[in-house]
C-alpha cells in the first residue's frame, strides 16, 4: 500500500488520548488543507500512540485535534513476550494513514463487537455496513481509493465517525446509549473528584 512504513514499530511521540465525554469527540472535525513536515509528523504520532495503546485506529479528535485525520493497522501482531509479563512484541505492520475520507460507497450489514480508546472498557455490538469504498488523501495530498470489508470495514466506519463527532454508543439503542453516557460521565466526575 503507497502509505505503509517498513515492517517496524514506528517511532514518534506518545500522545495522549482524549476520554469521552470531551467536547472534541463531539465535534464535527475540519478538513485539512495543508500538507507539510507538521501534517507527517502528527500521523506518525498518532501511529506510534495507536500501536502503544494498543489499539487498531485512532482519529485525530481522540487525541484533541479537530482535523479529518486517522490512522488504521488491523494486520499487525501482538504477542505476549513471557506469560503474564505484560510485556509484549509487535509485529507485521501495516499503517495505512486516511486524510479527509469520505465514505463513498457501501452495501451489506454486519454486526461487529467494538470498543474504543477514548471509552475503555465499554465493549458493544454495533450495526455495520459489511462494505464501503472510502476516498482520501496521503500526507502529501495525493488521491486514494480502497474497498474494505470485514475488520478493516468496521475500522474505516468507526473512525470515520470520530470526524463526524459521533462515537460508536451513539449507534447504539436510545435505552443503551443513554444508559452507558451516563455510566462514563459519572466515571469521569469520580476521576477528577479523585485527583
Amino acid at each position: 500500500m503507497e502509505n505503509s512504513l517498513e515492517n517496524t514499530l514506528p517511532t514518534g511521540q506518545l500522545l495522549e488520548i482524549i476520554k469521552y465525554p470531551s467536547p472534541v469527540l463531539t465535534t464535527k472535525a475540519l478538513e485539512v488543507e495543508i500538507f507539510d513536515q507538521e501534517l507527517k509528523d502528527l500521523c506518525q504520532n498518532m501511529l506510534y500512540t495507536m500501536y502503544k495503546a494498543p489499539g487498531i485506529g485512532l482519529a485525530a479528535p481522540q487525541i484533541g485535534i479537530s482535523k479529518r485525520i486517522f490512522v488504521v493497522d488491523v494486520d499487525y501482531k501482538r504477542e505476549e513476550t513471557e506469560e503474564d509479563s505484560g510485556e509484549y512484541t509487535l509485529s507485521e505492520f501495516n499503517p495505512q494513514i486516511f486524510i479527509n475520507p469520505v465514505l463513498c460507497e457501501h452495501e451489506g450489514e454486519t454486526i461487529f463487537q467494538e470498543g474504543c480508546l477514548s471509552l475503555p472498557e465499554v465493549f458493544e455490538d454495533v450495526k455495520r455496513f459489511e462494505k464501503v469504498k472510502v476516498n482520501y488523501q496521503d500526507t502529501d495530498g495525493n488521491d486514494h481509493s480502497i474497498e474494505a470489508d470485514e475488520l478493516l470495514s468496521i475500522c474505516l466506519q468507526h473512525e470515520n465517525d470520530h470526524l463526524d463527532g459521533i462515537v460508536f454508543i451513539d449507534r447504539l439503542s436510545m435505552l443503551k446509549k443513554t444508559f452507558l453516557k451516563k455510566k462514563l460521565i459519572k466515571a469521569k466526575r469520580e476521576v477528577s473528584h479523585n485527583l
